[in-house]
């Protein structure tokens, strides 16, 4: 039952009639681990891993909650002390099928290199742009290394943005990966 005051809506909380107003919601994450280019959020569901989301680096930290959860945060681990350490993890990748073939195509794509949208759209059949738009709804980064995607004339995008934390963040993994 929903009971509006003063334009805001507010959840009845059935108990003694009070409205309680709702507190945002935090994402769910089963990890959070720190890294030196941020924190690193993960999400699970089941024995997959669904999401690995970029937070600010001065994010609070969580321990594993789970077995899945562990294991990404140990293997995110083995790549930072080996850039080019391969995952291995259970994945749930959610995307349409031409996304799916962009991102079978970036997994290709060997620690310490780095391909063009175009190089990568030639590849598959497909045009630049719509490579780059597959890269930024890439919701497991790392695992599905799309910061080795750049733009035939520089590092290109990354997270949807041409410059600030994504970049800095795609140009220290590149160079963690000693890509060239």
């Amino acid at each position: 039952m929903l009971r509006r005051d003063r334009d805001a809506v507010y959840p009845f909380s059935g108990r003694r009639g009070i409205a309680e107003p709702a507190l945002p919601r935090l994402p769910s994450f089963q990890a959070r681990v720190a890294t030196p280019f941020a924190v690193l959020g993960i999400r699970t569901a089941g024995n997959l891993l669904t999401d690995i989301e970029y937070l600010p680096r001065g994010a609070a930290t969580l321990a594993p909650l789970n077995r899945v959860a562990e294991e990404a945060c140990r293997q995110i681990g083995r790549y930072l002390d080996d850039p080019e350490f391969a995952f291995d993890l259970p994945l749930q990748i959610n995307g349409t099928a031409f996304r799916r073939r962009v991102w079978q195509a970036i997994c290709k794509i060997p620690g310490g290199r780095t391909l063009t949208y175009g190089e990568i759209a030639r590849s598959i059949g497909s045009a630049p742009r719509a490579v780059g738009g597959a890269c930024g709804a890439n919701r497991i980064p790392l695992v599905i290394p799309c910061h080795r995607v750049v733009a035939a004339g520089g590092i290109g995008g990354f997270m949807h943005a041409r410059g600030g934390a994504p970049i800095a963040i795609k140009q220290w993994l590149l160079a963690h990966e000693h890509a060239g």
